[in-house]
C-alpha cells in the first residue's frame, strides 16, 4: 500500500504567485478543500523551521465523533523559494503523528505545474497499523488544487 499521495495541476501563474500564497499561514486556509481549516495565525513562512498555528475544526470530516475544534502547529520542513514547501503538523497528540503535506512548483510552458504532497511514510508502524491514513483523500487534494488556481488567478490577497 501506497504511503504518499500527490496530486498535480498546471496553474496559468508564475510560481512566484503560487509559493507566496503557500508561504502564507491565511492562503492555507484559503484553499482549503477540506473544511478543516478555519483561521490561521502566524507570520509568513521564509525558512525551514519557521511555524504558525492553524485553528482546526474535524467536524468538516466527520470521521472523529465530538473531536471537534483544536489547534495545530504547522512547522516548514522543506522550503526552496518557488520551488518547494512541505510541512509537518503537531496537535493534541503528542509526539505528532509523522505526516508532511507539501508542494512542489515547476515553471513550464503555460504557467506552473503544481503537486500536492501527502507524505505518512515518516508515522511510525503503530499509526500506520491504526487505519487513519490517508486522514485526507487525493480529492481532497485535487480540490484543494482547483480552489488555489482559483485564488491565485482571483490575485489572492493576504486579508
Amino acid at each position: 500500500m501506497t504511503e504518499r499521495l500527490e496530486a498535480e495541476r498546471l496553474i496559468a501563474a508564475p510560481a512566484a504567485d503560487i509559493f507566496a500564497l503557500l508561504c502564507d499561514p491565511q492562503g492555507h486556509v484559503a484553499i482549503d478543500s477540506s473544511g478543516m481549516l478555519q483561521d490561521a495565525d502566524g507570520q509568513v513562512a521564509t525558512a525551514v523551521g519557521d511555524t504558525f498555528v492553524v485553528h482546526m475544526d474535524r467536524e468538516s470530516l466527520n470521521d472523529i465523533p465530538d473531536y471537534g475544534q483544536y489547534d495545530v502547529v504547522v512547522t516548514i520542513e522543506e522550503l526552496e523559494r518557488d520551488q518547494l514547501i512541505t510541512w509537518s503538523v503537531l496537535g493534541r497528540v503528542r509526539p505528532g503523528i509523522g505526516h508532511v503535506y507539501g508542494y512542489r512548483l515547476a515553471q513550464v510552458e503555460g504557467g506552473t505545474l503544481v503537486t500536492s504532497i501527502y507524505d505518512w511514510s515518516g508515522a511510525s508502524q503503530d499509526w500506520k497499523d491504526a487505519g487513519i491514513f490517508p486522514v485526507v483523500s487525493e480529492t481532497n487534494l485535487r480540490g484543494t488544487l482547483g480552489i488555489l488556481d482559483r485564488t491565485v488567478r482571483r490575485g489572492y490577497a493576504r486579508p
